[in-house]
């Protein structure tokens, strides 16, 4: 009893919760029609996709700037390094590699001026991120239409200039993969490289590298003098300034790397999901991100990797396999009301237990 009692306190009777029925879905899917390989496939190319844009928040939340509801703003540099990538004409690796220098340097820029904002209205900084994100995403979306971009691919069609609602990147980061049945079907070079099979199932490897370096590099930089005098603004920013630490200096640096982890993040998803969404698609990741940090027991200002991974897991795969799910086994298509209700009703379950720390 003792040891259940310690696993619950461990794990948290939310995260044990949601993770049941996650494992009651995949328990499910067979009887409902749906294929366990693929409902499991798909659960982990969306841990690929999304882990990195989850891990971006950590740095704001340890140095006591809550949780980055300004997001977008890391989105919207990787957005414009991955177009940025594409009018070059630059493909596959090397296309990536550059779409992640570019986006980092506009991240870096962007999130200096994001950062020293935010040192302004300390104590307001989530609900200030989050005007400012969706502010900022407004702007862009006129910007966007007057941005000298000229490849084909990018532009509007109809008039030759202008970025697109989204610019396809299957010619530039994205390869062919044999399917079961024969067939090919396109997939991101991340996705594709190094990938195996288990019992049938692909696992993206490259994706998870990617997250696996940056998790790396977060938790190094939180062993370093900077990152250990960001935590210790997050814990106490009493304690840190009567020990000499600048905290305006600490907190700049935690949004400039948020952002910029953001950026690398959104590039990611964007070699997997084939597209590059602008206008108002970076609003969507918004919460989403949050949400899913919150579920892995993170607060507002505590975060750490484990965290991401946890939440980003138990998030994507509820999500992903309970419209799935319930599609089948009622053989009707309310995929995307359910998918709707399901990401609502986390991300409100997420933001009512915001302080809470476990």
């Amino acid at each position: 009893m003792v040891k259940v009692k310690s696993l619950f306190k461990t794990i948290g009777v939310p995260r044990f919760i949601i993770g049941m029925f996650l494992i009651s879905l995949l328990m499910i899917a067979p009887y409902a029609g749906v294929s366990l390989t693929d409902s499991i496939e798909n659960v982990l190319a969306r841990f690929g996709m999304f882990s990195i844009l989850v891990l971006s928040l950590v740095p704001m939340v340890q140095s006591g700037c809550g949780l980055n509801f300004g997001v977008p703003i890391g989105i919207v540099s990787g957005i414009l390094g991955g177009v940025t990538s594409i009018e070059f004409g630059i493909k596959g690796f090397p296309g990536i590699l550059l779409a992640i220098m570019i986006g980092s340097v506009i991240a870096a820029i962007f999130g200096a001026g994001y950062g020293f904002l935010l040192n302004k209205i300390k104590g307001d900084e989530m609900l200030i991120a989050t005007y400012v994100g969706y502010s900022f995403t407004a702007f862009m979306c006129m910007a966007y239409l007057v941005l000298p971009y000229k490849n084909p691919v990018s532009v509007l069609s109809y008039s030759g200039k202008g970025l697109s609602q989204q610019v396809p990147v299957a010619d530039y980061w994205m390869t062919s993969r044999i399917l079961k049945d024969g067939t090919k079907a396109s997939v991101g070079i991340l996705d594709n490289f190094l990938s195996f099979k288990v019992f049938g199932v692909s696992v993206p490897v490259g994706m998870y590298l990617i997250f696996a370096l940056m998790a790396l590099i977060v938790w190094t930089f939180f062993r370093s003098k900077t990152g250990t005098a960001m935590t210790a603004v997050g814990s106490n920013p009493q304690y840190a300034k009567a020990a000499g630490i600048n905290i305006n200096q600490v907190r700049l640096v935690s949004v400039i790397l948020s952002t910029i982890i953001a950026a690398v993040g959104i590039i990611i998803y964007q070699q997997s999901y084939g597209f590059i969404q602008l206008y108002q698609a970076p609003l969507a990741f918004t919460f989403q991100t949050v949400a899913a940090l919150l579920i892995g027991g993170a607060s507002i200002n505590k975060a750490s990797i484990g965290h991401v991974v946890i939440g980003t897991f138990l998030f994507q795969g509820i999500i992903t396999l309970t419209p799935t799910v319930i599609n089948g086994a009622l053989n009707i298509d309310i995929s995307e009301v359910l998918r709707m209700i399901i990401t609502n009703g986390m991300i409100i379950y997420a933001l009512t237990r915001r302080n809470v720390d476990e």
